[in-house]
């Protein structure tokens, strides 16, 4: 897909919890002071109304949609009020550095409000890492547990259930509308005054994507996220970001995200994601670039520089390729498609809008020939994980040497400068390297928790794992399996600029026993490994 401009973006910041901080200050985002409130604390819900800024829709239409009267407001405010609901999360993050522990638990704030079907609808970073949740009606004293039913971190989306008869009586349901036309009215929940001012794709902070999103000029107050943006009688979007350094703007996520969202969901019963070609494509507004390519002067479209080997276009598409057309939709030389009346967006709209093994057809220029190729799309995932939310993290330790797969909230334990804190050769290879097989994993010599056993191995700490014993590592697991099922006498592992660390393999084995125990460690292996390491030794047993 088009990269994304890092300048452009690094100011973006979410509105619940400070603890998101460290996950985009690599690329200049910022983040807003967390908005921890007391159980007794009742804060208002506020209303507003904005206009979009250009004109967008046609005469007739934009003045049959714009007569947006003062009772309308009264009204979608009402509407609101009985709909939104405040979200109080008690969450507890993973420590990476210490793997087989988490940070102290911290409460937050959001909010919410009810669709259809007896759900509520919120940010995913008002829920992320979660250990309690409960909601509260507006105007109501009282709090009600709620449950987590699904959450997609890259759309900064949740759905949380609230099983309580009493918490449904009274309560309003929301019907999702659409994207508002230009200069068109809305009421806006948690919102001083302003106005849309574009729709474009845009970094979503919390979940490192990019997809569409409606920026206001507006700013969203901590504690705020995951409010609706009503448009007449339904939701335009959803509260979930703003914009740090520039004064009263923010971002909401628009209708068709939450629509892919909860379809997904209501079809497979969990997240599905959104999909991705996997490509990395150079616009060609220079006339000589286009030449070189044996471009018709008619003919407009993409430079596909880079593909993922675990996409589909990966054996179909060639660097060097011409992306002409989407699904029949000429693409322009900058990347963008047609979007609504007199508008444009990014390709990668369409392409994120894909269910999961959906096709695409696409049309090329190879070598100044035209060709047509049908596309699988799926989710994909980075070699490096960009966020591990809600999930523990893996780890192993053998003779006190602790290997941790590389994720970029690893990185962010380093502070939140940690683009310029940490290991500069990890950090490189997280933010480019592509994955060259599914499961692979750049494991790391996280640290050495020191004894007799290995002692002079602790300058080597942070350096990446190559080799266990002559046999190059796909992944955590397969180092653990390689090790676990040592049948030498010695164990040789081959790290980055050719360092070699060489234990005994009996001794290492008791030494780990006595690490473990002296650092109060309840287990050599996280619980992903264990698992997997139970379910080898009973087929063995079989």
């Amino acid at each position: 897909m088009l990269s994304c401009s890092i300048r452009t973006l690094r100011r973006l910041k979410c509105c619940c919890n400070k603890r998101w901080s460290s996950l985009f200050l690599a690329k200049g985002y910022c983040f807003s002071k967390p908005k921890v409130v007391p159980s007794f604390c009742n804060t208002d819900i506020k209303l507003s109304r904005f206009y979009v800024g250009e004109r967008q829709s046609s005469l007739r239409q934009w003045r049959r949609r714009s007569l947006y009267t003062v009772t309308d407001t009264y009204e979608a405010i009402e509407l609101a009020l009985d709909s939104v609901i405040k979200i109080f999360t008690v969450s507890s993050s993973p420590n990476y550095f210490l793997p087989w522990q988490n940070k102290s638990q911290r409460e937050t704030m959001g909010s919410g409000f009810v669709i259809p079907g007896k759900k509520i609808l919120t940010n995913a970073h008002v829920v992320a890492d979660h250990t309690f949740v409960l909601v509260r009606k507006h105007g109501s004293p009282t709090k009600y547990r709620a449950e987590v039913q699904a959450v997609g971190h890259e759309c900064d989306l949740a759905i949380l259930v609230v099983e309580s008869p009493e918490f449904w009586e009274g309560m309003n349901f929301l019907e999702l509308g659409d994207i508002p036309f230009l200069q068109e009215a809305v009421a806006v929940v948690g919102y001083p005054q302003g106005v849309v001012s574009r729709v474009e794709p845009t970094q979503y902070v919390h979940g490192a994507t990019q997809l569409m999103a409606i920026q206001i000029d507006a700013a969203i107050n901590p504690g705020n996220s995951g409010g609706p943006a009503i448009m007449g009688n339904k939701v335009a979007g959803v509260a979930f970001q703003n914009l740090s350094g520039a004064e009263n703007i923010g971002y909401i996520i628009p209708v068709p995200v939450i629509k892919h969202f909860i379809a997904g969901i209501e079809e497979s019963g969990k997240y599905m994601g959104f999909c991705s070609m996997g490509l990395s494509c150079q616009p060609t507004e220079n006339v000589q670039l286009r030449n070189h390519f044996k471009m018709q002067p008619h003919m407009t479209g993409v430079l596909v520089s880079k593909i993922n080997p675990l996409s589909d276009a990966y054996g179909v598409l060639k660097k060097d390729d011409i992306i002409l057309e989407f699904d029949g939709v000429p693409i322009a030389n900058d990347g963008t498609v047609p979007f609504r009346n007199r508008e444009r967006i990014t390709f990668d709209h369409l392409v994120s809008m894909k269910k999961p093994n959906e096709t695409a057809l696409v049309k090329v220029l190879r070598n100044g020939q035209e060709h047509a190729f049908t596309i699988t799309l799926q989710p994909l995932q980075p070699l490096v994980p960009v966020h591990q939310f809600d999930k523990l993290p893996s780890y192993y330790i053998f003779a006190g040497l602790v290997f941790v797969p590389l994720t970029q909230p690893y990185l962010h334990e380093y502070g939140e400068d940690w683009y310029n804190t940490s290991p500069r050769r990890l950090c490189e290879r997280a933010l480019r390297e592509l994955p060259k097989r599914a499961g692979e994993q750049l494991v790391i010599l996280s640290q050495v928790l020191m004894d007799d056993i290995n002692a002079g191995y602790e300058r080597l700490a942070e350096l990446q794992v190559k080799k266990v014993n002559g046999i190059e590592i796909k992944n955590l697991k397969h180092l653990c399996q390689l090790v676990e099922n040592c049948s030498r006498e010695s164990l040789r592992i081959d790290l980055d600029d050719d360092r070699v660390v060489a234990l005994n393999y009996e001794s290492a084995r008791i030494a780990t026993s006595r690490i473990l125990e002296r650092h109060r460690i309840p287990s050599r292996m996280s619980i992903d490994l264990l698992s997997e390491q139970n379910s080898l030794l009973m087929d063995s047993a079989e």
